[in-house]
């Protein structure tokens, strides 16, 4: 079954997210599942409370029985607000006439819940941020990275605002990834309509240039209005001023090429693209199943 499993939580980007998944339903005739996480830590606390010291084992017993009260009203309150936000999300949906919605509480870890339901999917949509992040000083949802980084389907990173988009652009290289992306648009349905441009941003080699030629070729057979571009210059700085300007609508790129080893020491373009380009990002790794 061809499932779209948005991922809301108490963000701006919820909305959004409700948005995306709701143009991607009425492009494809998906079905959508809405999925809120409950990764609910006993008091709010990262490691245990240590009770011992001075006090009595009468004031211990005392001490862990109100808490354990305070844990389970805590994790009911969390239950309870999650409904509340996946039920507003699933009438959000059908006030847009849509009705194959599902919703999904789970409590734990969202990875595990992701993968869990990720069998039927064909994409996966998350908010750029996180109800918890620094909008200040732009910094991704906690969650972003280590979901698309696990998941085995292509997955659409939104960004805070719906704007139905009329042209993607590629982020175009000779990777797999990119390979992958290629065909998806080939051969689905979502990007039906919309102008499709390849943009590399590097050295032009001829082996670069036949792979675009080769690419956008294949788009035009099936059916699209495909074109390619090469620029001389810094990938960050072009894709982003080109996002923030409104000449790239939608960006299509690779995700996470290096491990996270190697992202810490050198840096990781595709967190860098997705925090300063102010539009949806879809984002395919090779070993995905477009």
């Amino acid at each position: 079954m061809d499932r779209i499993i948005t991922l809301i939580d108490g963000s701006a980007y919820s909305g959004s997210a409700c948005d995306h998944a709701a143009w991607v339903s009425e492009k494809t005739s998906f079905g959508i599942d809405l999925l809120h996480v409950i990764d609910h830590r006993p008091g709010g606390r990262s490691g245990p409370v240590n009770l011992s010291g001075n006090l009595t084992l009468g004031a211990r017993s005392e001490l862990l029985e109100k808490l354990t009260k305070h844990d389970e009203e805590g994790a009911r309150l969390a239950r309870e607000r999650g409904r509340v936000i996946i039920e507003a999300a699933k009438t959000h949906l059908e006030g847009k006439g849509l009705t194959d919605i599902q919703t999904k509480l789970r409590n734990g870890d969202l990875l595990q819940a992701v993968q869990d339901v990720e069998e039927k999917a064909r994409v996966i949509i998350i908010g750029k941020r996180g109800e918890h992040a620094d909008f200040a000083k732009l910094h991704l949802g906690s969650n972003l990275e280590r979901v698309v980084r696990s998941a085995h389907r292509p997955v659409l990173v939104t960004s805070r605002a719906f704007k139905e988009p009329r042209r993607a652009t590629i982020a175009f290289d000779t990777g797999s990834s990119v390979a992958k992306a290629v065909d998806h648009i080939a051969m689905g349905k979502l990007f039906a309509g919309m102008e499709i441009r390849l943009l590399h941003v590097g050295e032009a080699t001829a082996g670069l240039m036949a792979a675009m030629e080769a690419a956008t070729g294949k788009l035009r057979k099936a059916g699209y209005d495909a074109a390619f571009e090469t620029l001389a210059g810094e990938p960050d700085a072009i894709f982003t001023e080109k996002s923030a300007s409104g000449e790239i609508e939608f960006l299509v790129m690779g995700a996470y090429g290096h491990s996270r080893l190697r992202n810490l020491i050198i840096g990781s373009t595709t967190t860098q693209m997705i925090r300063s380009c102010p539009v949806p990002v879809l984002l395919f790794r090779p070993d995905m199943n477009a």
